[in-house]
């Protein structure tokens, strides 16, 4: 049963440390806003008919 609890105690750090980097990216990273620009190729909106 000791490995069981062992098991369950390395999950847990593991998931807490997983959860801690989540939280630390949404907290300090900002994104950056920028234009984007896709070009389409009017034979793919004017279709022949």
């Amino acid at each position: 049963m000791p490995t069981l609890f062992r098991f369950l105690f390395f999950c847990a750090i593991v998931a807490g440390m997983i959860y801690g980097t989540m939280v630390a990216l949404v907290t300090f990273v900002e994104p950056v806003e920028r234009d984007v620009t896709v070009r389409i190729p009017s034979e793919r909106v004017n279709k022949p008919q």
